[in-house]
């Protein structure tokens, strides 16, 4: 008996240990950074969306985000960094996409070809093989051809699901995941099978969920996934160029560095850094990781009485952030967030989490400084993940790939936001304002409804299962 209770005890000692040291370890050298703030022209900035909605009972697709994607890989002639979270197909959907990531890899594969000295990298996560079940029909390809293909090694990042990664890391990781798969794929049913230990890998819940195109000439920041059963989302993304790419640049070499991929393929000193001028109106830093929350958090800080706050959101379940929010309406900052409703994923029905109840906690107020609407989404999402605060002569927009949840900020996923700040008669400004304010009051169509529209499914069972997998970390959110 004495001896199995020390078996028990030693075990939980291990166990707890190996949760404590990868939720406590410190993140790989370059994740969770914060570069300098750049000066840049009018010019060198570009604010990009895409929206979908319904206008005289027709699905309208007002989308343009791949187009300036396609845009900048056709003018790469020195060297081209993607780092994109899904390129694939998978869907359980029975409608037809558009083949975007087909078109995604042949605009790579056709600049290759028209280009033989262009220098390609590829940074992805696992998720594009279904975790090492079956080759990345649109990305291994492009290896073939002469690009550094990248999966990222996540075991490096710190672990979010606390009480099953430690599980995983004592027994299940030494098995690996690859192997002839032989069961359905949860992706899609069209896609290829896929090991149990690959399902086992999945359950730690985590990626590399950044979506970066980089060249000499500029680069984009998005929250769009080259991702056909993606493709209808409503999604934002930004293009820059000057000094600022070269902190791009070296946020994925710090990726590259701890997943085995070539450091030496990486530029160092690109000609557009020493073209552009820095005299600017516009400032621009690349943050990624916690530091996008530290930007968020310090933005709505500095926000006072009578400055307005926008929103807009997939997922919305970050403490801090929420914290920040509440905060910012007692000073009496006008908050308003659009927020997708949360009850479609890819053909599968959910059931408004995170987004419902954190809605709900944010109107239980005795003001009315936070307002709410909803995306009128019907078989797509609302996919952007952006802020703008506008406080007197001058406003501040953070957005790229980044969800406000503690899996996104919490030094879990890998993510990339762009941080501005710029006077409030710049162009750019003006269109981050207009984009808020055309879906804020339909200025032209239905883009989104009421806050009761879906407010009022807010069920205790409902509310519970929230805190549940809020607290246990059992969720992709």
């Amino acid at each position: 008996m004495k001896k199995r209770h020390l078996i028990l005890i030693s075990f939980l000692l291990i166990y707890v240990s190996v949760i404590a040291y990868h939720q406590l370890k410190d993140v790989p050298e370059g994740v969770s950074y914060s570069g300098d703030m750049h000066s840049l022209a009018e010019e060198d900035v570009s604010f990009i969306y895409d929206l979908t909605y319904e206008q005289d009972g027709e699905e309208i697709y007002e989308h343009s985000i791949f187009d300036e994607v396609f845009s900048l890989i056709e003018e790469a002639e020195e060297f081209l960094i993607v780092d994109m979270f899904m390129i694939n197909e998978s869907s359980d959907e029975s409608r037809d996409f558009p083949s975007l990531s087909a078109d995604f890899s042949a605009k790579i594969k056709q600049q290759m070809e028209d280009n033989p000295d262009l220098n390609v990298i590829i940074i992805t996560d696992h998720v594009n093989t279904t975790y090492r079940s079956h080759e990345a029909e649109h990305i291994d390809p492009l290896a073939d051809l002469g690009a550094e293909v990248i999966y990222t090694d996540l075991t490096e990042l710190r672990d979010p699901n606390l009480l099953y990664s430690g599980i995983w890391r004592m027994f299940f990781q030494w098995f690996g995941q690859s192997g002839t798969g032989w069961l359905p794929n949860a992706l899609g049913s069209t896609s290829p099978d896929v090991t149990f230990r690959s399902y086992l890998k999945v359950m730690n819940l985590k990626a590399n969920h950044r979506k970066a195109v980089i060249s000499e000439n500029s680069g984009m920041y998005l929250s769009a996934n080259a991702h056909d059963a993606s493709a209808y989302h409503s999604n934002i993304a930004f293009r820059v160029t000057g000094p600022i790419l070269q902190d791009m640049i070296e946020v994925e070499k710090a990726v590259s560095a701890f997943s085995g991929g070539d450091d030496s393929l990486f530029p160092t000193n690109i000609s557009a850094s020493e073209d552009t001028s820095n005299e600017g109106p516009i400032q621009a830093q690349v943050v990624t990781e916690r530091e996008i929350e530290h930007a968020i958090i310090d933005a709505l800080d500095q926000a006072m009485e009578e400055d307005d706050v926008w929103i807009g959101m997939f997922y919305l379940s970050d403490r801090h952030i929420i914290e920040a929010i509440e905060q910012a309406a007692d000073r009496g900052v006008n908050v308003r967030l659009i927020l997708d409703p949360n009850e479609n994923a890819f053909g599968q029905e959910k059931i408004g989490l995170p987004n419902i109840p954190v809605a709900s906690e944010l109107l239980n107020r005795d003001d009315n400084n936070i307002q709410i609407r909803w995306y009128n989404v019907n078989e797509e999402q609302y996919h952007s993940k952006m802020i703008y605060v506008r406080r007197g002569d001058e406003s501040q927009v953070i957005g790229g790939s980044t969800n406000y949840t503690s899996r996104n900020l919490d030094d879990y996923n890998l993510e990339n936001n762009l941080n501005f700040i710029a006077p409030n008669n710049s162009e750019f400004i003006e269109e981050v304002d207009d984009y808020f304010t055309r879906i804020w009051q339909n200025d032209d169509a239905e883009y989104t409804v009421d806050y009761d529209t879906y407010g009022d499914s807010l069920s205790s069972a409902r509310y519970v299962l929230y805190f549940m997998q809020k607290t246990l970390r059992m969720t992709t959110y």
